[in-house]
């Protein structure tokens, strides 16, 4: 995962003591090299030491962000004193930059509170953020009013943040392929294209009918069908799959990753039920599975909005996230559930796997039509569900996000699946029914709720539900 870059701001006010700032702008530098993050940042040589207090530091700050905006995540803004409100809102304004924003402050000693050591930076927090919202600025805050930046707590922050600004700047120009219709069946995963536009999220759709072509029409000894079935074997145990299958399989691989491709796509939501099946005679599931693993966001069912749901929380942890029903109660326990698919989960969810037949449409369709659906048993521990939706009546993009576990109860099935806990687990599956929610939900193995609801809600301008814990 590349290492973020922030660009940081010192805020600074002239008759507070400038040797706060000169410590902390060290502080600060050094923090961030530990955690890993790039800075951009006024050089020490600059009047007031590379720290922001007047207009004429603010345009010199603004030029340097906008010159480096190209690699710019995000801004941090930090007080080792009470700092210029105005020099800082002003600075961020004028680079024309809009990415996430921290706001941070020092914190002061008790012991020391003479005006030579006095901060004042809890008032002055305050004060940045009152102009930051007078501006329209959106930004966030750090767990602490004020904390020393070498606390675990801050360097949480930190992570928390760069989180944030991966999904910002990840969905803000991100283009997910529909390949298909949505099914019939499905009118629960219709959504608005306008708008996720709006939100800067670009749909392009291609008829199922033009892959499955595309796919027959590879000569028999085309190099990129061998590599993608080599692809497969090495992904997942093959053992018992028809060989006609694994070639067709191989086929729509090609066709699709050249699509996608061409098509500068970076996730994808495909048709399944049951036109594949039916007229071509295999399940997407485990090239959509692969494609997931390797950090390709793909939905089932032509879900878009859950391919975005995936996609902020691949974004925000830097690992595959997959789309799960929240299918079952799990006995009398009201705080656990059945999660499942049928399915086309990352391998990297999972604590075993292999490819088999698809059970449910092998009932309509055949068995000899259904081969290529990765199944097993999801991993124990920690994970992160959102769920996003467009809200056409309302002309709004929602989402609702929030974390639990997966447990090792004891459950034999088929498909992908998994037992999971969620505290006040029906308080939220009520809010779900009661908002008109889709039945799918995203999965990722990671501690990332917080990162993810600021992103969607600050930056992109959502309406986010945080479920909370117990």
């Amino acid at each position: 995962m590349k290492r973020p870059t922030l660009g940081v701001i010192v805020g600074n006010r002239g008759f507070f003591p400038s040797h706060l700032c000169e410590a902390g702008r060290r502080t600060i530098l050094r923090v961030l090299e530990e955690e890993r993050i790039d800075a951009v940042i006024l050089p020490e040589t600059d009047p007031q030491s590379g720290t922001v207090e007047t207009l004429d530091d603010a345009r010199r700050c603004a030029s340097l962000f906008d010159h480096e905006r190209w690699r710019l995540d995000g801004i941090l803004v930090t007080l080792p004193n009470f700092g210029d409100e105005r020099a800082v809102a002003n600075a961020i304004r004028m680079s024309g930059l809009q990415v996430p924003v921290l706001v941070h402050a020092f914190g002061d000693d008790s012991k020391r509170m003479t005006i030579t050591d006095r901060r004042d930076s809890f008032c002055g927090k305050m004060s940045v953020c009152n102009n930051l919202r007078q501006y329209g600025i959106p930004f966030s805050l750090t767990t602490l009013h004020t904390v020393d930046p070498e606390n675990d707590v801050f360097r949480a922050d930190l992570q928390r943040f760069a989180a944030t600004c991966r999904v910002v700047r990840g969905l803000k120009g991100a283009r997910i392929g529909a390949v298909g219709a949505r099914p019939g069946a499905f009118n629960t995963v219709r959504y608005s294209e306008k708008l996720l536009e709006a939100s800067g999220i670009t749909v392009d759709t291609l008829d199922l009918s033009e892959l499955l072509g595309w796919a027959h029409g590879f000569a028999a000894d085309d190099p990129r069908v061998r590599e993608k079935l080599d692809a497969i074997r090495g992904y997942t145990e093959t053992s018992g799959i028809p060989e006609a299958s694994l070639d067709k399989m191989a086929r729509l691989g090609a066709a699709l990753d050249r699509w996608m491709h061409d098509n500068g796509l970076i996730a994808s939501a495909i048709q399944c039920w049951t036109a594949l099946e039916e007229f071509y005679g295999v399940v997407p599931c485990t090239l959509m599975s692969m494609m997931s693993n390797g950090l390709m966001a793909s939905a089932c069912e032509t879900d878009v909005a859950g391919t975005v749901s995936m996609l902020a929380l691949q974004l925000a942890s830097g690992s595959p996230s997959a789309l799960l029903d929240w299918n079952n109660n799990y006995g009398d326990d009201p705080d656990k559930a059945v999660v499942f698919h049928c399915s086309n989960l990352p391998k990297a969810v999972f604590e075993e796997q292999r490819m088999d037949y698809q059970e449910i449409i092998a009932g309509t369709v055949g068995k000899e039509n259904t081969y290529g659906t990765i199944v097993g048993r999801m991993r124990p521990g920690p994970f992160t569900f959102a769920r996003v939706s467009t809200d056409d009546q309302h002309g709004r993009v929602r989402a609702y996000v929030g974390e639990g576990r997966v447990t090792s109860d004891v459950l034999s099935t088929f498909g992908g699946f998994g037992v999971v806990e969620v505290p006040r687990l029906q308080e939220l599956l009520r809010y779900v029914c009661r908002e008109g929610f889709e039945h799918h939900v995203a999965f990722s193995g990671s501690v990332v709720a917080d990162a993810v609801a600021d992103a969607l809600e600050t930056y992109l301008g959502w309406d986010v539900y945080r479920h909370a814990g117990a």
